[in-house]
């Protein structure tokens, strides 16, 4: 068979490029991740591509990460690399070059700072194809590149031999119906938009390429598998179980996935600047990532010791790289959290504490000054009249400054303070054997113009858990701090 008839399908992660902490390539995690997917069972290795993070690499450096991946896939899978340039004789050469270095595809995104229109897009992929001696995979990102390839390019191109495939990643099912319709009978057509997934299989997509390929694979060759055997209602549930997850890996690209591995102990190092922890991907966003891989089954829950006094409890917790082997000093923990944005920002701080202690006395002394009028603590309690252990007190940040604004303080954002302490203690990450040992003052900020108590609600919920979590966990260290200080910004700072 004509290596120009190679039609890539199946499973294609858009492989991350580990990089070590002075931002070189770190060769040894980027082989055992091409192991680790290759026995995962995927169809094809796509280095080079937006997740790897391609346009902060040198020229040199690209084809140092494809002549890794070749060699270490060593022809069981289809390498499919990422050539793409902003000009069409860079792309010549970076595409022989890789041909050279034994890939199996080329994957070339449309020229993106200087924006070419039809005429010149169809140019430019006829004259790589003709130039070049390697099946070819046209790719369409608009959401970097600033403008989407009209699919009428695509229908002329696929008449040339060596254009073998397109990717879109413009997440509009209504375009990619489109090159279904158009293009489907002569080249494999792949999602690219982590999402649409399911929609794109359904309606015959031959594969994807994705960035959340690298944390899910089996999950989506699982769904393909399901979609090839029309078993449809199975995919649609295992659809709906990582849609939260693709959601949120599509807004955080290559430090989402990165973030996620690391969690999983596949370790694939940080992004290369500008791209930083803390701003590009915020640590309560990490942290969701964190409860989408527990409730998949990625994290398992790994036994650690909580110690209070003489008391010393052996638990089961979600446990990742950042959390401590004993968790003990609980004089004063304090943990912060930031969900949500605008008016519907919930920002939580909180104390954690023995109650024989200094939160402890805070707690009491808030609960004998409640009379006053600058004092507006509240008990926190569960539907109906039972109080949440460990016994919380939640403090507004801003005075409610109306009835409405206060029964948007005093109802959902408790009601969500009192839920995400009850969850903390089902998940382990408040021993409930302490629970009785243990109070918790909460500062819950409600914007004065917010108007969804939903919204309030899954906010404030999300916030305390994290905040819990961070206290118990110590985070960030001191450390971590130093390292990503410069990233900190108040949510809204500068606001007109």
């Amino acid at each position: 068979m004509s290596k120009f008839n190679f039609r890539p399908e199946g499973v294609m992660p858009a492989l991350v490029t580990p990089f070590n902490k002075d931002e070189s390539i770190n060769e040894e995690q980027l082989r055992a991740l091409v192991r680790r997917h290759i026995e995962l069972g995927v169809t094809g290795l796509v280095p080079c591509g937006t997740t790897g993070e391609f346009v902060n690499m040198t020229f040199e450096e690209r084809l140092k990460v494809i002549k890794i991946v070749v060699d270490e896939a060593n022809g069981k899978v289809p390498v499919i690399a990422g050539t793409g340039e902003t000009g069409t004789q860079l792309v010549v050469d970076a595409t022989k070059k890789a041909t050279d270095l034994g890939a199996d595809a080329a994957i070339i995104v449309s020229p993106y700072y200087l924006k070419p229109k039809a005429k010149g897009l169809y140019d430019h992929y006829a004259t790589i194809a003709e130039k070049t001696d390697i099946p070819i995979v046209i790719y369409n990102i608009p959401i970097c590149t600033g403008y989407s390839i009209p699919w009428t390019v695509i229908e002329d191109l696929v008449d040339i031999d060596n254009i073998v495939a397109v990717k879109d990643s413009s997440g509009d099912h209504r375009y990619f119906a489109a090159l279904l319709e158009k293009v489907s009978d002569k080249i494999s057509v792949l999602i690219g938009w982590d999402e649409n997934v399911l929609a794109a299989f359904t309606g015959g997509a031959a594969g994807l390429i994705l960035a959340s390929a690298n944390v899910i694979p089996e999950i989506y060759l699982e769904m393909f598998d399901l979609v090839k055997k029309n078993k449809l209602i199975e995919a649609q549930n295992l659809m709906k179980k990582i849609q939260k997850f693709t959601r949120m890996i599509a807004g955080t690209g290559a430090l989402g996935v990165k973030s996620c591995l690391n969690m999983m102990n596949v370790q694939v190092g940080k992004c290369r600047k500008p791209i930083i922890m803390g701003d590009s991907l915020s640590y309560e966003l990490r942290d969701e990532f964190r409860i989408e891989l527990e409730k998949l089954g990625y994290i398992q829950k790994r036994e650690i010791k909580f110690e209070l006094d003489d008391k010393k409890l052996t638990s089961r917790f979600y446990k990742i790289g950042v959390t401590p082997e004993i968790i003990k000093n609980f004089d004063l923990k304090v943990g912060e959290s930031l969900i949500g944005e605008r008016i519907e920002l919930a920002h939580i701080d909180l104390l954690i504490g023995d109650k024989k202690g200094p939160v402890g006395q805070a707690y009491a002394r808030i609960l004998t000054e409640s009379n006053k009028e600058e004092q507006e603590g509240l008990q926190v309690i569960l539907e109906p009249n039972i109080q949440v252990k460990p016994a919380t007190i939640m403090i507004p940040t801003v005075k409610p400054s109306s009835l409405r604004h206060a029964s948007l303080v005093y109802g959902p954002a408790q009601a969500a303070i009192a839920k995400a302490v009850m969850q903390c203690v089902e998940d382990g990450i408040l021993a409930e054997k302490l629970s009785e040992d243990l109070v918790m003052i909460v500062n819950v900020f409600v914007h004065p113009s917010a108007s969804s108590r939903k919204r309030i609600f899954i906010n404030n919920y999300k916030a305390t858990r994290n905040a819990i979590r961070k206290a118990m966990e110590g985070q960030p260290n001191v450390e971590e701090a130093l390292e990503n200080k410069e990233s900190a910004r108040h949510p809204l700072r500068n606001d007109p």
